[in-house]
């Protein structure tokens, strides 16, 4: 019995110059085929890969004619000088604006979405967690995870968070668990089950208290970080679910923010509700900060703003000092931190970028593109030369901005603002002569 021929199927774009390319190389795998239990090893893909592999060098033949007159190697009176081509840049910026690239780095070692992050031991260290369920402290220099902390949560990590002198860790995660170790010797410390989860936890800056916020009685927990004991457990202190809670930097007042779009400061001292906040925003709160000083307290939310708080008692309750920082996120707002001294603020959003704004002046000063999914937090080392940034996309991002005022774009931005203020006091003047 004769043995059964592969279909070849014709582009119906080929010409007949291909339809003999295929009728040849039929020929060669039939002359080559001794039997039909053969040919069966043989199918019409191996054909077709090589009858695109024999179409691919006449397609590179073809070109290498016509490219010939532009071969800088060929001799020909009639030959135009070769043609320069740019080198390609080496992408070590991600996808920055020209006017405004910075060095950073990508820090990959988490199998899921990175949800905190901190610097630590004096701005050597980066401490971070993941919905992988794991915490890792990485070295800041080379960008290597140093350190897995043992018995660690077996569910997603919501929030780390350090003390001030680094000798103490603290994570909330899924399993409705807060756990606090030792950083230098990875030694779990302790652990709290709670029975609701966990939106949020923060050790205070002297390391004597952790603050959580819970999520379906709307609570704040204050604990006693050296023994693990209970000092406040105040209930339905906002209407709706807590989204954070951060402690000032005396470790005596605890600020909350909460989807119910308010901001609360509790006193641990007085056991006091200080300050209440209603509609703080018109959307949900997702972050809350104070600067070093406590005077001040920063909020972000998914009104693509922030806000910027006077809650120093008697001045903010008789004038509701408040700055507004808007046009620098197309999404919603998911963190943000003051530089120590307070010249700046770092904010990250789910429009995939780090946004560093003036505080002085009110306007953001740049805005780091790089991250291919959402930023879920930021942190700003304390010499303000670093920010680092954890996202969605499982990835950190360590961002050197030690010169960033030297950047052309931060410039424009400082220009284009001077000329703003100056026309604004012309136009200021101008109605003042009318009158």
């Amino acid at each position: 019995m004769a043995s059964q021929q592969p279909c070849v199927p014709c582009s119906p774009e080929s010409p007949g110059e291909d339809r003999k390319v295929v009728s040849q190389l039929r020929s060669v795998q039939l002359s080559s085929v001794p039997s039909s239990d053969h040919c069966s090893k043989l199918p019409g893909v191996a054909l077709m890969r090589a009858y695109g592999r024999f179409k691919l060098s006449t397609l590179e033949a073809r070109q290498d004619r016509l490219l010939a007159p532009y071969d800088p190697l060929e001799v020909s009176k009639a030959s135009p000088p070769p043609k320069e081509h740019p080198k390609p840049e080496k992408k070590f910026w991600g996808d920055q604006e020209t006017l405004s690239k910075i060095p950073f780095k990508v820090l990959r070692g988490h199998e899921d979405l990175v949800s905190s992050c901190n610097f630590c031991v004096d701005d050597t260290k980066l401490l971070s967690g993941s919905y992988d369920c794991s915490l890792k402290l990485w070295d800041a220099v080379d960008g290597l995870v140093i350190r897995d902390f043992e018995h660690g949560p077996k569910a997603p990590v919501l929030e780390c968070s350090v003390t001030a002198d680094s000798r103490r860790i603290i994570t909330a995660s899924y399993d409705k668990a807060v756990r606090a170790w030792d950083l230098e010797t990875g030694k779990l410390l302790w652990k709290i089950n709670h029975e609701t989860f966990i939106a949020s936890c923060k050790l205070s800056p002297d390391g004597k208290y952790v603050v959580s916020a819970l999520d379906v009685d709307r609570a704040i927990c204050i604990t006693d970080a050296e023994n693990a004991t209970t000092v406040s457990h105040i209930k339905n202190h906002h209407s709706r679910s807590l989204t954070a809670c951060c402690f000032d930097p005396n470790s005596q007042r605890v600020a909350s923010v909460s989807l119910d779009k308010s901001i609360k400061i509790w006193d641990i001292t007085s056991q006091t509700t200080l300050l209440t906040i209603t509609k703080a925003h018109s959307s949900a709160i997702s972050n809350c900060c104070f600067t070093s000083s406590g005077h001040f307290l920063c909020t972000s939310s998914w009104d693509k703003t922030l806000k910027i708080w006077n809650v120093h008692t008697g001045e903010f309750r008789n004038s509701g000092a408040c700055v507004t920082l808007m046009k620098g996120h197309e999404g919603s707002v998911s963190s943000c931190q003051f530089s120590r001294d307070t010249s700046f603020l770092v904010s990250g959003g789910f429009d995939r970028t780090v946004a560093i704004w003036d505080v002085g002046e009110g306007y953001q000063k740049l805005s780091l593109k790089g991250h291919s999914d959402w930023v879920t937090d930021v942190a700003i080392s304390n010499n303000k030369k670093w920010v680092l940034s954890a996202s969605k996309d499982k990835t950190m991002r360590l961002w050197n901005i030690e010169e960033i005022d030297q950047i052309p774009l931060v410039i424009e931005y400082k220009k284009a603002l001077g000329l703003k203020v100056k026309q604004e006091k012309k136009e200021m003047y101008s109605r003042l002569f009318q009158r």
